[in-house]
C-alpha cells in the first residue's frame, strides 16, 4: 500500500522534531545532552538548526521526519548561536570544521522517525530540500557522509549526487557530494 508523503515547510511547532532529526543525523537520540541544544536552536529565527531551515516530512498527517539545509555563505552566522549554548550543555566547545561554503546549498541533517524508515520518506524530503534549492536559484546542492555509511551514500548516488572530495568533520572522515543543477 502506497502512502502519501506531503514535505512542507517546518514551523515554529516543530522544534521537537527538527532536534530530534539533527540528533539522529549526528548519531545520537533525545536523551543526549546535545538535544536541549539543538532544540532551542531549532525555535529561533536565525539559526543554523532553525526551523526556518527546515523542512517537514508528514505521512498520513504524521510527523515523520525532517531536514535541515541553508546557503553554504551564511555558515559561520547560522552555527554562532551554537557556541554558548554548547558551552552551557557540555561544559565545553568542541571544535567543528566546516562542512561547507559559500557555492553550495547544504543539505545539513536528515532523520526519519523509526516507524517511517523504508517508506521513501528520507527520499522525498532530499528531494524536495534539492529542488527548494535550484528553485532558489543555487546551481550545486551538497552534503557529507560518513566513509562507514554505504547505505546512505547509495541513496545520496541514486538522487545524482556524486563525490568531489573529502571533509573531516568532528573527527570523522566523510565523502563530500554534491549535486550540479541541471
Amino acid at each position: 500500500m502506497r502512502r502519501d508523503i506531503v514535505v512542507r515547510p517546518a514551523k515554529r511547532e516543530d522544534a521537537a522534531t527538527i532536534a530530534e532529526a539533527v540528533c539522529m543525523a549526528v548519531g545520537y537520540d533525545t536523551t543526549s545532552p546535545l538535544f536541549p541544544v539543538f532544540l532551542e536552536l531549532a525555535g529561533r529565527e536565525v539559526a543554523q538548526y532553525s526551523y526556518r531551515n527546515a523542512l517537514i516530512a508528514e505521512v498520513e498527517g504524521e510527523i515523520a521526519g525532517a531536514i535541515v539545509s541553508y546557503d553554504g555563505a551564511e555558515l559561520k552566522e547560522l552555527r554562532e548561536p551554537i557556541y554558548p549554548l554548547l558551552k552551557e550543555h557540555l561544559g565545553e566547545v568542541p571544535h567543528i570544521e566546516d562542512e561547507t561554503e559559500a557555492g553550495e546549498y547544504y543539505l545539513d541533517s536528515l532523520g526519519v522517525l523509526p516507524a517511517f524508515r523504508g517508506m521513501s520518506v528520507g527520499t522525498a524530503l532530499l528531494n524536495a530540500a534539492t529542488e527548494r534549492a535550484f528553485a532558489a536559484g543555487h546551481e550545486r546542492v551538497g552534503l557529507i557522509v560518513d566513509y562507514d555509511n554505504p547505505d546512505a551514500e547509495r541513496l545520496y548516488t541514486s538522487l545524482g549526487f556524486e563525490r568531489v572530495g573529502t571533509k573531516l568533520f568532528l573527527g570523522h572522515k566523510m565523502w563530500h557530494m554534491q549535486k550540479r543543477k541541471g
